[in-house]
């Protein structure tokens, strides 16, 4: 069945930034095809059928009575809530059974090759796939009715930080695993999110399409996992190639638990950089909403939680953090983000030749490889840490005030 295709979705695709371009070229990906692009401006107007039926029936049920049936199922399954009315047994039966495609040693490569990243790669996820995703602003539309400036940026990315965390922890992915839990517990927030948003009188559905839609976590998705795993090549961290397939192979099993349609699953690498390019080249250009978004960010870190010279090394980690910006997302993002054009890029240099040496380490020293995914372990650990605090982060904080009314 043909859908209605909303307004923000764009004649022809738009610029995608020079990285993903420049890979989909190397990789012989082209341009969507006629059909292809109305398939990604369709589903703008699709949410997450299975979870927006549940937390459909969870309202008229009752939140307060059914959410500790949902929280319960959710840590220790479905047959630990015998008295589980239908919708939510039908959810969890189908969310725990894995898909025969799953493979439990490529998703471990896969989540010890982004641990591997550390602190630098955590970095490229928040300055360049965080920061640099505030241009479309298709995105905004929705973050800026969930009171994401009210909320603030440094929570905001403190509880992704935690599902991702969550997501490549060592057994993260099993059934009941904290990665498993994080993000059937984003999911269930991406659909308090559409139901509460998209029922407010200035939401223009015609225009925007649905709050978080198929296309918009397509892209989010790849962009969380994928892009930061390249992007931090850039930074001397190499990995191998079939540490790039484990990558994909997570990305889609983690997409499926998202609730993301199997067409915008990758099935390997290459794949996942089509649905990248693809994605990217259909969501909105930069407005006003982006400099709202992305200014603020740039000053969390004077509020980061240092042991030692804690003012002089916030400043550091400000300066740190635009000089990362400016070296991936080039000076053309950096202005539509109201951000100073151009920071000579001194982190990524200063990183380059000590991430390098330790991946050469790490290729050929016995154990290396082992030695570096738990060094960036304790990498992210720490980072963690100094942006929130001892008291961390908890999933779905910021958008606690979502009702479902």
């Amino acid at each position: 069945m043909n859908r209605p295709i909303p307004a923000r979705h764009p004649q022809r695709p738009r610029p995608v930034p020079a990285a993903i371009r420049l890979m989909a070229t190397a990789l012989a990906i082209g341009a969507p095809t006629p059909e292809q692009w109305c398939r990604l401006g369709e589903r703008l107007t699709v949410g997450d059928a299975s979870m927006d039926h549940l937390v459909a029936w969870m309202s008229d049920a009752g939140l307060k009575e059914t959410r500790p049936l949902f929280d319960r199922a959710l840590a220790q399954g479905i047959d630990s809530v015998p008295e589980a009315p239908a919708p939510l047994r039908e959810f969890f039966e189908q969310v725990e059974t894995v898909p025969a495609w799953v493979d439990r040693a490529t998703l471990q490569r896969g989540q010890r090759a982004l641990r591997r990243g550390g602190a630098d790669g955590m970095y490229i996820a928040r300055d360049v796939s965080l920061l640099g995703g505030y241009q479309f602003s298709g995105f905004n539309k929705t973050l800026l009715r969930t009171g994401a400036l009210e909320k603030g940026s440094n929570k905001r990315f403190a509880e992704t930080m935690q599902w991702a965390m969550d997501v490549i922890a060592e057994g993260g992915l099993e059934v009941f695993g904290s990665g498993y839990q994080a993000t059937l517990r984003v999911r269930f927030i991406h659909s308090l999110v559409r139901r509460h948003v998209g029922a407010m009188p200035d939401w223009r559905a015609d225009e925007w399409g649905v709050p978080v839609n198929q296309t918009d976590m397509a892209a989010t998705l790849v962009g969380a996992l994928v892009a930061p795993a390249v992007g931090v090549a850039g930074m001397g961290i190499l990995l191998r190639p079939k540490d790039y397939e484990a990558i994909a192979h997570l990305t889609r099993y983690v997409g499926w638990l998202m609730g993301v349609e199997d067409e915008w699953l990758p099935r390997d690498f290459r794949d996942s950089i089509r649905v990248l390019y693809h994605t990217l080249g259909a969501l909105a250009e930069p407005d006003e909403s982006s400099k709202q978004l992305a200014m603020p960010m740039v000053d969390d870190p004077l509020g980061w939680h240092f042991d030692t010279l804690p003012s002089v090394r916030r400043r550091i980690a400000r300066a740190q953090h635009l000089s990362v910006a400016s070296g991936f997302l080039g000076p053309r993002t950096m202005k539509a983000l109201g951000l100073p054009r151009y920071v000579p890029p001194w982190y990524p240099l200063l990183r380059l030749p000590v991430n390098l040496a330790r991946s050469a380490a790490a290729a050929v020293s016995p154990g290396g490889r082992v030695r570096a995914t738990d060094r960036g372990d304790r990498e992210q650990k720490a980072l963690m840490r100094t942006i929130i605090g001892e008291r961390g982060a908890t999933i779905g904080e910021s958008a606690g005030h979502v009702s479902v009314a």
